[in-house]
């Protein structure tokens, strides 16, 4: 049949983005254990895209940490590594920092309300034991200064390492220090609001680099 002159291109990379996300949330979750065979015929049926997509999706996961890939044989969910968490850890850790060093002269009114609301809503979690529930509202408070920072090198690291922490991350939020974290957003908000980058920086490094370990 003739193809339309005027037909929108499809694209690709939004759908390799889409992929990516998916099969990140899926290992991060737990859905896809520590130790299980990726094959990328049953993911893309699964997804119901191509293999290509795919593939790059497993590629990019394997940068992050999150998937074992041993070329012409197989393609696994990777355990959960102490060097690769803490090197994480240490990364993201910076990246925030910096995030807020450049935001906090930018913040508006409307940016520091939205922190104090994600924050409200992370204590209420906190409280009723919903750890899903406080990873979002502890993503959303902390994208803010990502997103008015509008550094897209820093947004890309981020975007690469910290899924690596989601495991540490559910540690802290299911347990007592989890409240130490709502305590920690509290100051960091308020230093953001009086303008103080160099302190605010300095909490938001501290509340990522303090992050859990297993064996810490």
């Amino acid at each position: 049949m003739p193809v339309p002159e005027n037909a929108p291109a499809i694209d690709r990379r939004l759908l390799r983005d889409d992929v990516y996300h998916r099969l990140r949330d899926v290992i991060v979750d737990g859905s896809l254990a520590p130790g299980e065979q990726l094959r990328d015929v049953e993911l893309a049926a699964w997804l119901g895209v191509s293999r290509t997509p795919v593939r790059e999706a497993l590629l990019r996961l394997a940068e992050a940490g999150l998937v074992v890939a041993r070329p012409g044989r197989s393609t696994t969910v990777s355990s959960l590594n102490l060097r690769d968490v803490r090197d994480a850890r240490d990364v993201v850790a910076a990246m925030h920092e910096l995030a807020v060093r450049e935001a906090v002269g930018s913040l508006g009114h409307a940016d520091i309300e939205a922190m104090r609301e994600a924050n409200r809503r992370f204590g209420a979690a906190i409280g009723q034991g919903d750890v899903e529930a406080a990873l979002r509202a502890d993503d959303e408070l902390h994208g803010i200064p990502v997103t008015v920072a509008a550094n897209r090198a820093l947004a890309a690291v981020l975007e690469q390492f910290t899924p690596v922490l989601r495991r540490a991350e559910r540690l802290r939020f299911s347990s007592l220090a989890g409240r130490a974290s709502l305590a920690r957003h509290d100051e960091l908000i308020r230093l953001c609001a009086a303008g103080d980058a160099d302190r605010a920086a300095a909490v938001a490094f501290d509340t990522w680099r303090t992050l859990p370990t297993t064996e810490e």
